[in-house]
């Protein structure tokens, strides 16, 4: 495994020692403060291909994300089993794969990057954790936290999706419902962390979540055959994954384990109800603006002002993708289409990626003949009670 050669800041480019455990950039003259990013000495792996370094059949000794331990910090993993997810193939659509999150553990790719954060943590000797959630990220923490005998406190709007409630409640966290939008959740955590002596493990206020969601970027990439695809679909809410796999691809480059061509388009996909990096992109800005009212039933689709919009936004720039959003009837109708001809319940939140590509499709943005890579980022079971709700669908009138 690597050694941390340093952590960099992802605006001004300071440096700093991962020797003690770090939240944002303490020398950016603008705010909000860079996030950092965690940079290795790569030189023990030049010149050696990726078969020589991971292991060849994942299947025969599984590791989940952990076979790629020779890209992620050289620590004892606290796991439960994350990453290594399927990347399904369309029925319908012959260069479209989904890329099956809700397999993970706690049914979400948010237990890669706790994973990942969690195990630092315990590394460094944290005892008490904090985050605000928009809903996964809460049952992630708890579970992870729950197998590293380290206390959780988890502050999440009162209506997110009610597994994610019950979930953080029976892994032991302390959970407080906040009658607001994630961004309330987080000025709460950021009141009371000095006071309770939570380390702040919220999107982007560490280093170390960004490294677990950059497997789904090593992942997609060795499961198409170590070549990238032409564009990426993911669900943007704080954006992390997204951030993680434009890193992943970095290194990929570094280590000379891809394949020679042009990186895909990353396309970043909102609700109608709460798009500030859609209205970034489109405005030419650098950074979006807080969306007012946010509401959407794709609750993980609801961050009002992501952290880290300004590396969104240069990102998509960068491999020529987009940011757009969709109704939530178009991302409704998404889920019912998906279920019905292609037997995968999506989240809302990976129904908005599906129902983009049509929308790309039709607008002649993409191809048939483009290899694309579509996220779902969470197991539509987990949403049952909100999807069910925007079905107007109650019990009593299925037993009719």
């Amino acid at each position: 495994m690597p050694s941390i050669a340093y952590l960099e800041c992802s605006r001004c480019s300071a440096r700093f020692s991962a020797d003690t455990p770090k939240t944002v950039c303490t020398q950016c003259v603008d705010q909000p403060a860079g996030a950092l990013y965690v940079r290795y000495d790569f030189s023990h792996l030049c010149g050696k291909s990726p078969e020589a370094v991971i292991p060849a059949d994942p299947s025969s000794a599984w590791s989940g994300m952990w076979r790629y331990g020779a890209v992620l910090p050289d620590v004892e993993p606290v796991t439960l089993g994350e990453g290594w997810t399927p990347m399904l193939r369309s029925k319908r659509h012959a260069n479209a794969w989904l890329k099956e999150e809700g397999a993970n553990p706690t049914g979400s790719f948010k237990a890669r990057g706790l994973a990942l954060a969690v195990t630092m943590a315990r590394h460094y000797g944290l005892r008490k954790l904090a985050v605000p959630s928009a809903g996964n990220a809460a049952g992630a923490l708890a579970a992870y936290a729950a197998a590293a005998d380290i206390e959780a406190h988890i502050f999440m709007p009162r209506d997110v999706p009610f597994a994610n409630y019950v979930e953080a409640t029976a892994y032991g966290a302390n959970v407080t419902l906040v009658d607001g939008l994630i961004s309330d959740c987080a000025r709460m955590v950021a009141e009371h962390k000095q006071q309770e002596g939570w380390f702040d493990i919220s999107t982007l206020k560490e280093p170390f979540r960004i490294e677990g969601k950059k497997t789904m970027g090593y992942e997609l990439v060795e499961q198409l055959g170590w070549e990238y695809p032409d564009a990426v679909f993911y669900p943007t809410g704080g954006g992390v994954g997204l951030i993680g796999m434009w890193k992943a691809f970095d290194e990929l480059e570094q280590l000379g384990w891809v394949k020679p061509g042009k990186r895909p388009r990353m396309i970043a996909v909102q609700s109608s109800g709460c798009a500030p990096m859609a209205r970034a992109f489109d405005l030419g800005a650098d950074a979006s603006q807080m969306w007012q009212d946010a509401a959407t039933f794709a609750s993980g689709l609801r961050v009002p002002k992501p952290y880290g919009d300004y590396i969104i936004l240069q990102i998509l720039r960068a491999s020529g993708g987009m940011a757009l959003a969709l109704r939530d009837d178009e991302i409704l109708a998404s889920i019912h289409d998906w279920a019905r001809h292609e037997g995968i319940f999506l989240s809302p939140e990976g129904a908005a990626a599906t129902a983009a590509y049509d929308h790309l499709l039709a607008t002649g943005f993409l191809t048939a003949s483009d290899r694309v890579v579509l996220f779902n980022t969470g197991a539509g079971l987990k949403y049952t009670d909100v999807i069910a709700a925007a079905m107007n669908l109650e019990r009593s009138a299925a037993q009719a």
